[in-house]
């Protein structure tokens, strides 16, 4: 009963984030946002605080990283609002009043106010607009996210502990659920990291959303490679970060989806039933998934789950291939002119 509550829920947060992005004005251009925030502030976060600074002793990059990681709500506002097309100085100005503030409420009052924004920087003689952002925008940009963060935080985190409480109940199962679904999502746009960061998830489900998808770079890159969906820089590039040819794997969601989606839950379940743990929400992304998993397990147990998963991820890669050779391939070429 756990583990098909714990999935019903994922699945929800999952069709919510997928209605936003396809849905909502600019979802798309926001959720990107979304991500970078993400990485601009988790991922600088798992590196230096988990990774470098606790695990090598070094104060001052333990003290880098947790000042980063707290600033997710500001990243987040300030990065929609510039993704949006708010003026530059305007979306500092109202980010800087997300400080404090959980990544998603700071990515919601963001969003709202970029509209609200734009219409004033139109409508307002230039210079009494600045009175206006300071005077009137920037309190209630703060109050939008005071409004939101106790909310939006306890539900992601009730969310968070259902999947963790379903992950114990039946670990195999939930290891091809989380590693599956976590690993196909960190090729959309929704953000593996950010998604992981907002539901705060930690231990072993962290661990089985973090190390497949780092051990899948090796089914992306055979399938750019055999399916040649763009040059050598698309293929490393996908190998680094999914999220930089977004518009490649939107345009060819079903060999690239499905593929991530096998390797991702096979490596799920190699890491659920060796037991690895990663308590750095946040670090679902090929470049930090493996240096951070260092930082909580043994070396030796990460090298040996993660040679496993590469093995899996190379297998699929190639059955991937060649299973969808014949399927009708929109390429980098195309979509970018």
């Amino acid at each position: 009963m756990e583990v098909l509550k714990g999935t019903l829920v994922l699945l929800m947060v999952l069709t919510a984030f997928s209605l936003f992005s396809y849905k909502a004005p600019h979802g798309m251009r926001a959720m990107g946002a979304l991500a970078n925030a993400a990485c601009a502030t988790f991922l600088v976060e798992a590196i230096q605080f988990s990774l470098l600074g606790n695990t090598l002793g070094i104060p001052f990059l333990a003290e880098l990283g947790e000042i980063s990681g707290g600033l997710g709500g500001l990243a987040a506002a300030t990065l929609v609002m510039s993704a949006l097309g708010v003026s530059p100085v305007y979306s500092m100005l109202l980010g800087i009043t997300c400080s404090g503030f959980g990544i998603l409420p700071g990515f919601i009052a963001g969003y709202l106010m970029s509209f609200v924004v734009k219409y004033l920087e139109e409508k307002v003689p230039p210079g009494i607009d600045l009175l206006v952002m300071v005077v009137i925008m920037a309190p209630l940009t703060r109050y939008i996210g005071a409004l939101l963060e106790p909310v939006v935080n306890g539900t992601l985190w009730t969310v968070g502990d259902i999947i963790a409480g379903s992950t114990d109940a039946s670990p195999i199962v939930m290891g091809i659920i989380i590693g599956g679904f976590f690993t196909l999502i960190s090729t959309s746009p929704l953000s593996s990291m950010a998604l992981t960061a907002m539901l705060g998830l930690t231990g072993v489900p962290m661990a089985i959303a973090s190390l497949p998808i780092s051990a899948t770079s090796w089914s992306n890159f055979i399938l750019f490679k055999k399916l040649k969906f763009g040059d050598t820089r698309d293929t490393i590039a996908v190998v680094i970060e999914p999220l930089t040819q977004a518009d490649i794997i939107s345009a060819n969601p079903i060999p690239i989806y499905i593929t991530n989606f096998i390797s991702g839950a096979l490596g799920g379940v190699v890491v659920s039933m060796m037991g690895l743990i990663n308590n750095a929400p946040g670090t679902a992304a090929p470049s930090a998934a493996l240096p951070v998993m260092f930082a909580f397990n043994p070396a030796g147990k990460v090298i040996m789950a993660m040679a496993i998963c590469s093995v899996f991820s190379i297998i699929v890669g190639f059955a991937g291939s060649y299973i969808f050779r014949n399927h009708k391939i929109v390429t980098a070429a195309e979509i970018r002119g």
